[in-house]
C-alpha cells in the first residue's frame, strides 16, 4: 500500500493550493463500460494528470468517474475549451452523457498522490447552504488530521462553479471496512467535523471500483 500524504491542518504551499481538479462523469449504456473506458486514456494523455478512474457500483450505474489534476486554473480552462470544441470528447461514440466539473482543493489538503490505497472508493457529494463553505473548511481543518491518520483521505475539494458543494473521495479495502471505520469514528466523537454538518442541505454517495488503468487503486 502507498503511504498517504500528511495532512496537518496547516495551509499547504501556494503552488499546491493553485492546483485545480476536473471531475468528469461519463455516462453510457450498462453493457458499454469497457468501450467507454477505452476512450479515457487517449483523451487525457498529455493533458493534465490522470489521477483516478472508477466505474460506479452503487448509486447511479452506467458511469465512469474520471479525476484529473492541473497545475493551475489556466491549464484547466484550456482543457475545458478543448473538450467543448471536440466532437468526440473522451472517445465520444459509446457515451450517452458527459458532465465536466471544476474544483479547488481545501487550502490545507496536499495534491492527490497516486498509488494503491484500496479496492473500493467512496465519492461523497455534499451540497451546502449558500455561504456555507468557510465554516465547512474550518470544521474540516480541525477534524480531518486526526481522521486522516486512521482513515486516509484521497481529496476533499470545493466546486468552482454552480451551487456551493464539496466532493470528498475515500479509499477502503472493502465495504465492511468502510462501515467499521465510520462507525468507530462516530462512536469516538472524531467525526463529523465541528460546525460542518449544519451547512449541508443535501448529500449523495457513490461506491465505485477502480478501472485497470486507474492511477488511484
Amino acid at each position: 500500500m502507498t503511504e498517504p500524504v500528511e495532512i496537518s491542518g496547516a495551509d499547504v504551499a501556494p503552488e499546491q493550493q493553485a492546483v485545480r481538479y476536473e471531475l468528469a462523469i461519463l455516462s453510457f449504456q450498462l453493457l458499454d463500460g469497457p468501450k467507454a473506458a477505452e476512450g479515457v486514456v487517449p483523451w487525457v494523455e498529455g493533458h493534465g494528470q490522470l489521477l483516478g478512474c472508477w466505474q460506479t457500483e452503487n448509486g447511479p450505474l452506467g458511469r465512469l468517474v474520471v479525476l484529473r489534476g492541473f497545475e493551475n486554473q489556466q491549464e484547466l480552462d484550456e482543457e475545458r475549451l478543448r473538450a467543448r470544441h471536440s466532437r468526440e470528447p473522451f472517445g465520444g461514440a459509446p457515451l450517452t452523457g458527459l458532465s465536466l466539473q471544476s474544483f479547488a482543493p481545501f487550502p490545507f489538503v496536499p495534491p492527490v498522490r497516486p498509488g494503491k490505497y484500496g479496492s473500493v472508493y467512496e465519492i461523497r457529494d455534499y451540497r451546502l447552504r449558500p455561504g456555507g463553505l468557510p465554516a465547512t473548511i474550518d470544521g474540516w481543518r480541525k477534524a480531518l488530521p486526526a481522521r486522516h491518520r486512521i482513515d486516509p483521505l484521497t481529496v476533499v475539494m470545493y466546486a468552482l462553479d454552480g451551487p456551493d458543494r464539496i466532493i470528498q473521495i475515500w479509499p477502503f479495502a472493502s465495504l465492511d471496512e468502510r462501515l467499521a471505520i465510520r462507525g468507530d469514528l462516530y462512536a469516538r466523537g472524531m467525526w463529523p467535523p465541528p460546525g460542518a454538518p449544519e451547512e449541508i442541505i443535501g448529500a449523495d454517495s457513490i461506491i465505485a471500483l477502480p478501472t485497470e488503468f486507474s492511477p488511484l487503486a
